[in-house]
């Protein structure tokens, strides 16, 4: 089993998400994944199956636990097929569903990377969840954005989406990581997804990764991705758009992320990023 490490949403090593990408993991069993994730420590590593139809199994591990889907692993493992086997067209079969994939060259050389996210939706987070939340990340209910009210959405995995008023209230991230955990653990929340809206298009984020066992993931293509959906379906965004989600930056690892988001009110959204080999 090769093991490759790559940095997803960003161009320098220093900056983005690490993953680790097993590009052919026919014949690993579950509980080597999980110990292989546990052993490299990423927040996520993805373990691909090819098929004989040409699409590829893909599953994504955590250091705690398996996750139905990761997009910056999903970003890191498009990046390093295409440097193994040239750019294009890729079919992702994950737990949450069908993902397509598409590869192109940019410029300056460097793959890029678009996933189109399974059909996104939200739901309303239960007053009781929302103060535990709250609570556990020690936010005054006074320091969040009327404007973009808490939700969770999904776009493969769950995450709350929680905006700050400032960018201030975002900056200052120290949570309780048990109590976070465990709040998480029965809502089946992947990360949650802190936002602050600097204009209609550029978003700041930060996402609490507990459940995994990460304090904090510096980019997370798949809250972005419900980052998408959440705009499109609340009516929050005028469509079509690209957004622009600046994470990491308040954990020296800065990353960059861009959403799109189609004009009609239904399918998946867009999430496209670079990766690097570390």
């Amino acid at each position: 089993m090769e093991l490759l490490r790559y940095v997803a949403f960003s161009t320098d090593p220093s900056g983005g998400n690490p993953a680790g990408v097993v590009l052919d993991a026919t014949g690993v069993d579950e509980p080597t994944m999980a110990a292989t994730a546990a052993e490299v420590g990423f927040s996520e590593t993805a373990f691909v199956v090819p098929r004989d139809d040409g699409s590829l199994d893909i599953r994504y591990f955590s250091p705690l636990t398996e996750v139905p889907f990761c997009g910056h692993a999903t970003i890191a493992t498009a990046v390093a097929y295409a440097e193994r086997h040239g750019v294009g067209e890729l079919r992702l079969r994950t737990k949450a569903g069908t993902v397509s994939v598409s590869t192109g060259t940019a410029p300056d050389g460097a793959v890029v990377a678009t996933l189109v996210s399974v059909e996104p939706r939200t739901a309303p987070i239960a007053a009781p969840d929302l103060a535990g939340l709250l609570t556990a990340l020690r936010w005054p209910a006074a320091d969040l954005d009327p404007a973009l009210p808490p939700r969770a959405a999904f776009a493969g995995a769950w995450h709350p989406v929680i905006a700050a008023a400032t960018r201030d209230r975002l900056s200052d991230l120290d949570y309780d990581m048990p109590a976070l955990a465990a709040l998480m653990s029965r809502n089946d929340w992947a990360t949650v997804d802190l936002v602050w809206r600097e204009s209609p298009t550029v978003f700041h984020a930060r996402n609490p990764f507990p459940p995994g066992g990460v304090v904090e993931d510096p980019a997370t293509g798949a809250a972005a991705a419900a980052l998408g959906g959440y705009l499109r379906e609340l009516r929050l965004v005028a469509l079509p758009t690209h957004l622009t989600v600046y994470q990491g930056y308040d954990m020296g690892r800065p990353s960059t992320i861009t959403v799109g988001i189609p004009a009609q009110r239904s399918g998946g959204v867009a999430v496209t990023g670079t990766a690097v080999p570390l």
